[in-house]
């Protein structure tokens, strides 16, 4: 079903106030991990699904971001010249990865208000959104199967996580009934970020979504919800009563393995774990990793 969509848009608008003073100057989404940013990570996913036209909403200072998916001639005739092909390769890998566009989101008024802005470029067609914090194993299937449920149901499919009720707060919560497949559940009603206890299931709204193009009616008549934002998930509550043949909201519910970049501890995490799985570290990184937890005070 992927030859009908080959659209993604990734917001990467955001400040990144998490990681100050490191991005003060940088944005958060050119954040190592390991040897690559972290929105190369996404950008990857996305041409492995298929999507090679890829729109990034993106805001001031973002200038790295153009940089790293364009050419670099003297770099790269310095690398030539040296016969050095391997890292060449890598330099052009960023660059050949896809057709990449950019747009400004202007006002910061939300993850909805980005999606909107990606309204001209997408036109009526059906299109992905992935969301730069997080990026999916590339040894899981997660985008390629939320495309296969779109083209299906004709419906806009959603990515959901099951976590601790006691996180539930941080994330979006998904109202679900069953179908007859484990894996796929309809969406009944989203809540974002509800008040800790509240939340009706453990089901998270984590950052993958394949919409249907009535999103952007429905987001450009959404008014500004928590903290003044215009927010996707209030657009996709609409939506999953299927207002106006928008065929409803689907979830398809990941098992795999997820990194979350945006937050201090979990980035952390996310480079020892794609360091200690990867050829050329985990061999020597491994043991070093078990001697120095081993001498760790857990207290």
């Amino acid at each position: 079903m992927t030859d009908r969509i080959t659209k993604a848009v990734i917001p990467a608008a955001g400040l990144g106030t998490r990681f100050l003073p490191a991005t003060k100057a940088m944005p958060k989404e050119m954040l190592p991990v390991v040897d690559k940013p972290a929105i190369q990570y996404v950008v990857e996913e996305a041409v492995h699904a298929g999507l090679t036209d890829v729109l990034m909403i993106t805001g001031r200072n973002k200038n790295a971001l153009e940089n790293h998916f364009d050419r670099v001639a003297e770099l790269e005739a310095t690398l030539e010249r040296k016969g050095d092909t391997a890292k060449l390769e890598t330099v052009n890998e960023s660059t050949d990865l896809a057709d990449v566009h950019y747009v400004r989101q202007g006002d910061p008024l939300g993850l909805g208000h980005a999606v909107l802005r990606a309204k001209m470029h997408v036109g009526r067609a059906a299109f992905a959104v992935l969301l730069g914090d997080d990026i999916i194993d590339a040894r899981d299937e997660l985008l390629g199967r939320m495309l296969v449920e779109q083209g299906k149901r004709d419906a806009s499919i959603i990515a959901l996580l099951e976590v601790d009720p006691e996180n539930m707060h941080l994330y979006g919560a998904a109202e679900v009934e069953v179908t007859d497949d484990p894996d796929v559940v309809r969406v009944t009603g989203l809540v974002e970020k509800p008040a800790p206890g509240t939340a009706s299931s453990n089901y998270a709204v984590i950052g993958r979504y394949v919409l249907k193009p009535e999103v952007f009616d429905v987001l450009e008549h959404t008014e500004p919800g928590k903290g003044g934002e215009i927010q996707l998930t209030d657009a996709l509550m609409e939506m999953a009563g299927d207002v106006e043949g928008t065929g409803g909201v689907y979830g398809v519910v990941f098992r795999g393995r997820r990194y979350d970049t945006g937050d201090k501890l979990d980035y952390i995490k996310a480079v020892i774990q794609l360091a200690a799985d990867r050829d050329d570290l985990g061999p020597e990184l491994r043991p070093w990793l078990v001697k120095y937890a081993s001498g760790l005070d857990t207290v």
